[in-house]
């Protein structure tokens, strides 16, 4: 069961049903990607949020949970290990984190959202950053400054476009190894445009108007949970919104689902199958935790589902990679 205000609407079936393909309902024989969330504070507070990130969250990764996580990682052959929270450079063992996954794993990500680079103390992520290879992936809503800033605060467009120059003097978003993407999301209770033609959106207006460049975009549908969630009920736009997500089903997204080739892992070692899972308090069936899995060989899992799984295969798909479609 998924979050409650969604599970209550009778006119969406249950997500398990829109399965022809029982066996899409697990996950892969290998899983490629670890997703460790360090933890909910941030030094912001986004509308969209789904994991209701803030200031004033306390919720954080401990050493020893991060020692369990580098274990699983040291014992199965991961593509890649995705880093984020909150704003997870705030988690006082980040970049001892950072330094031992970049040793086990080619392809790390870190999920920033960019106004973090310009705060005393973390000015220096940006070389620390290009030293580890560290793939950086940033929230940026809109390319222009009222559509972000609506979404995430005052002056907070202008800042990331500041960072985001900090990042091109390091080689991000110039050199081919240094990659630097940006994340879309839709502004209010409507799907993300294409993907292909949002990022050719984007790219020439950043580099037209503020000399700043990067490598891919990645259109994300909002996730009816959380900050967004409460948002749509308050507004009473929550019923249409799943409506629409439900109308806009696409059967050729579910194999390349993210929760068909990842692990998240919860700030207290909880393990789920995806960052929205977490957000819907929806833990694996099993309940396990990072440390029941070290030290055995994984599995395949039955996938939880709820009725929030909707907005990743509405349209072209959605996950934390963006469109999942042809993926």
């Amino acid at each position: 069961m998924g979050d409650a205000r969604l599970e209550r609407l009778d006119g969406i079936p249950a997500f398990e049903t829109k399965f022809g393909d029982q066996a899409l309902m697990d996950t892969a024989e290998r899983l490629s990607v670890l997703q460790i969330n360090v933890g909910k504070r941030c030094n912001l507070a986004c509308k969209h949020c789904h994991v209701e990130a803030g200031p004033n969250r306390t919720e954080e990764m401990s050493r020893e949970v991060m020692e369990a996580c580098l274990r699983l990682l040291e014992e199965n052959p991961f593509a890649t290990v995705d880093i984020t929270g909150g704003a997870p450079e705030l988690n006082p063992h980040f970049r001892w984190l950072v330094g031992e996954c970049a040793k086990g794993c080619a392809h790390v990500i870190v999920r920033t959202n960019l106004v973090i680079l310009l705060e005393e103390g973390y000015t220096d992520l940006p070389e620390f950053y290009r030293d580890h290879r560290v793939n950086v992936v940033c929230s940026l809503p809109h390319y222009t400054a009222k559509n972000t800033d609506r979404m995430r605060g005052e002056q907070v467009f202008r800042r990331s476009i500041e960072a985001m120059k900090r990042l091109n003097e390091v080689g991000y978003g110039q050199e081919p190894e240094l990659v630097l993407d940006l994340v879309y999301n839709p502004g209010g209770a409507f799907l993300p445009p294409s993907q292909t033609a949002m990022e050719a959106e984007y790219k020439e207006h950043l580099l037209r108007e503020y000399g700043v460049s990067f490598s891919h975009l990645f259109t994300i549908t909002n996730n009816p949970i959380g900050r967004f969630g409460a948002f749509l009920e308050r507004s009473g736009n929550l019923e249409d919104y799943m409506y629409r997500l439900y109308g806009a089903f696409n059967a050729s997204t579910l194999e390349s689902m993210m929760c068909r080739f990842q692990v998240s892992v919860g700030w207290d070692g909880r393990l789920y199958n995806c960052d929205f899972n977490q957000a819907a308090d929806l833990p694996m069936a099993d309940g396990a935790t990072i440390f029941d899995w070290t030290g055995k060989p994984m599995a395949k899992q039955r996938i939880r589902f709820g009725k929030h799984c909707y907005a990743c295969t509405a349209g072209q798909g959605s996950s934390c990679g963006g469109a999942t479609e042809g993926v």
